[in-house]
């Protein structure tokens, strides 16, 4: 199997924590041929899609991650798999490549996960789609309308629709002095949308990530456990992660999510749930591949390559 990579640089990645090296790793054991190009590279030359990439070795060793062989211009339809591994945030310059991805795709090439997909399902707003699996929740950029729900609420946690790694959220109280900047200063002056939730008190037992591969969740979670003082469960500000068993909460969640997850061509698929609650769902770079390999003894990087190699087979 040809295989493509899209990814950030990868010299800047971080060796302890990176699942896409998990995932190249797992590949090359299997001997498949391992294309790496970075987001900059995608480009569209008379309606073809083409990337300068480097074919890539990688090692399990943290000092030397990898090399590359001389780069060389193709047309991504030479590949039989791409994986869009471009980390958030999603903004214009990811979803340009989206469209160089999706003319891939037309042209032969197998686009994981599927880029309109990556378009059509933003990771907090997707989950709004399943309101029997989450708590209360509002999205909306109008001042009365936001105001109105903390007060209803009472104590609720808001984010911007385009945030990763925790940042910019904040937990609001009814009564809270910051509240009107708060809300002026997240929305851009009440312009931009955003989500609000009511608080989930199970945070301080950890925000649980759930891999699902082809509809299938893992075994296990892992649970990302606020550092002390601190609301957000997310490994980079700062959160421990521990493993947990699913709930029967859980196995239901990823039950109903699963068939639309497969139906529009989302293969590898983060759930986050907050105690009985579906918050999240992480399609654009999943991670905790290793978190998983560690804390629970599971292999995901062999459990997605292989599901990679079926969808082509």
């Amino acid at each position: 199997m040809k295989l493509g990579v899209v990814m950030d640089p990868i010299e800047t990645i971080n060796f302890k924590k990176d699942s896409t090296l998990a995932m190249m790793i797992e590949a090359q054991r299997k001997e498949h041929e391992i294309f790496y190009m970075t987001p900059e590279s995608l480009f569209i030359d008379s309606g073809m899609a083409f990337a300068r990439t480097s074919k890539v070795q990688v090692r399990n060793d943290p000092s030397d991650w990898f090399s590359l062989d001389k780069e060389q211009l193709i047309n991504l339809s030479e590949l039989d798999v791409i994986l869009m591994r471009q980390d958030p945030p999603f903004n214009s310059s990811y979803i340009y490549n989206t469209y160089v991805l999706e003319i891939a795709s037309r042209e032969g090439a197998k686009v994981l996960n599927n880029p309109q997909s990556l378009r059509d399902c933003n990771e907090k707003v997707y989950a709004t789609e399943f309101p029997q699996c989450c708590t209360k929740h509002l999205v909306s950029s109008d001042k009365e309308l936001l105001k109105n729900f903390v007060l209803d609420k009472g104590d609720t946690v808001i984010k911007p629709l385009d945030g990763m790694g925790g940042a910019s959220i904040f937990r609001l109280k009814e009564g809270d002095a910051n509240l009107n900047v708060i809300l002026e200063t997240i929305t851009h002056h009440f312009t931009e949308k955003v989500m609000i939730q009511e608080y989930i008190p199970e945070i301080t037992e950890g925000d649980k990530r759930i891999l699902v591969i082809n509809g299938k969740p893992m075994s296990a979670a892992i649970a990302r456990v606020p550092a002390k003082g601190e609301l957000r469960g997310n490994l980079a500000a700062g959160a421990s992660a521990v493993a947990k068993s699913l709930s029967e909460r859980d196995q239901w969640i990823c039950n109903e999510v699963a068939p639309a997850l497969v139906e529009k061509g989302l293969l590898l698929v983060g759930l986050d749930i907050i105690g009985d609650y579906l918050t999240e769902i992480n399609v654009t770079s999943p991670t905790c591949f290793k978190e998983y390999k560690e804390l629970c003894d599971i292999d995901v990087a062999q459990i997605f390559i292989e599901a990679v190699e079926e969808s082509i087979a």
